[in-house]
């Protein structure tokens, strides 16, 4: 059978052509409604266990090339695209999507309606799901996705935190915005002086760390099972704390560390981080519908009224009400379902965001994430 297969916990089948590896793989099926950047969204730790399914019509057009991956292997699960495009046309290709995704073991599927995918998901919820390109029938695939245990409870730190402490490479050939000949989108130097910063990595991608480096850091990554007392024998002058996958709520120890770190150093949450920030208060998450994936999502600073358009990739969000009793302030909100989208603190150096900072390092509608922890950690030094 020279077909792939999708199938639903809930019983419902797409079949369509195969490419990338020959694989079965379990994951969450989610959509994604970004136009590019698949070779990022594949590499981005916080898509680990995600079989991606992306909306826009064709993807691989411009291939995949030796810079922008986000970290070192493919995280996602799986892909799901209406058409995989054979052969890329661009100056900065390596090799082509299904190439890449052959080398790395990972299947996708195309040829299939991603429209009605995508309406699926967003009537029924995130959906657990088997991807295979392998001669499997629609009954055992189904009984496949089925028997996974899903994201919910589920703390993948271990798979994709680093396994020993390092320092970021911060040379200018490493943090220096992208640019193209003739073209000067960002000119601003690096900022100084440099404020020692304790990352603790959750599952934390290239450019957030280089992002935070060229905005005035001199990084030094921890991997997500450093004690509260380690962080603080290295006397940093901040604490960073990444993106990541996973449950925020099984991670009851890494926000524990947490809230031992808290008022002794200014700390700086994004994503994940900012969910073990809301646990190390005393707050909740709770997972949503189908999450947020992609970009064009309006977050609202509550202080000021601007509106800011960001890039968005997690499922779990804080619950505002606790995390006021909590003694937080929640400074962004998320225009179209409320939800919390930073938060701040009545008497602690504390803040942190639950969208993408590094994904627009321009003109937000309001302050630049990374300059807002800088100005914070200068304040308190």
């Amino acid at each position: 059978m020279n077909s792939a297969i999708l199938a639903f916990e809930d019983g419902t089948i797409f079949r369509g052509k195969p490419f990338g590896a020959k694989k079965t793989v379990l994951g969450e099926a989610v959509f994604n409604t970004s136009m590019m950047g698949y070779q990022e969204l594949l590499t981005e730790p916080s898509n680990y266990k995600n079989i991606l399914v992306m909306t826009f019509v064709e993807i691989g057009c411009y291939g995949i090339n030796n810079e922008d991956s986000e970290s070192p292997r493919v995280m996602a699960s799986g892909l799901v695209v209406a058409q995989d495009c054979e052969v890329p046309s661009n100056w900065r290709s390596r090799t082509s999507l299904g190439e890449y995704l052959e080398k790395n073991g990972v299947p996708g599927i195309s040829g299939v309606d991603t429209r009605t995918i995508t309406r699926k998901i967003r009537l029924n919820g995130s959906l657990k799901a088997c991807l295979s390109t392998e001669d499997i029938s629609d009954e055992e695939a189904v009984k496949l996705a089925k028997s996974w245990s899903g994201i919910e409870g589920s703390n993948f730190l271990k798979d994709i935190t680093c396994k020993a402490a390092y320092h970021f490479d911060d040379s200018a050939e490493n943090i220096k915005p992208f640019a193209l000949g003739g073209v000067h989108i960002s000119t601003r130097p690096r900022t100084l002086p440099l404020f020692k910063c304790a990352a603790i990595d959750y599952g934390a991608n290239k450019s957030l760390l280089s992002s935070l480096a060229y905005s005035g850091f001199d990084v030094t990554v921890y991997p997500a099972t450093v004690s509260a007392e380690e962080i603080i024998e290295s006397a940093p002058q901040c604490v960073f704390l990444s993106d990541g996958a996973g449950d925020p709520s099984a991670a009851p120890q890494e926000a524990d560390v947490v809230a031992k770190l808290m008022g002794k150093y200014p700390v700086f949450g994004v994503g994940f981080g900012h969910q073990v920030i809301t646990h190390a208060l005393g707050a909740k998450t709770y997972k949503l519908k189908f999450g947020h994936h992609g970009g064009n999502y309006p977050v609202r600073d509550v202080e000021t009224g601007k509106v800011k358009i960001t890039s968005q990739n997690h499922v779990f969000v804080s619950d505002g009400e606790s995390l006021e009793k909590a003694g937080a302030i929640i400074s962004e909100v998320n225009i179209e379902d409320n939800t919390v989208e930073g938060l701040r603190h009545k008497d602690l150096p504390l803040y942190s965001v639950q969208y993408v900072p590094e994904a627009a390092p321009g003109a937000l509608g309001g302050g630049y994430p990374f300059d807002i922890f800088y100005d914070m950690v200068k304040k308190n030094s």
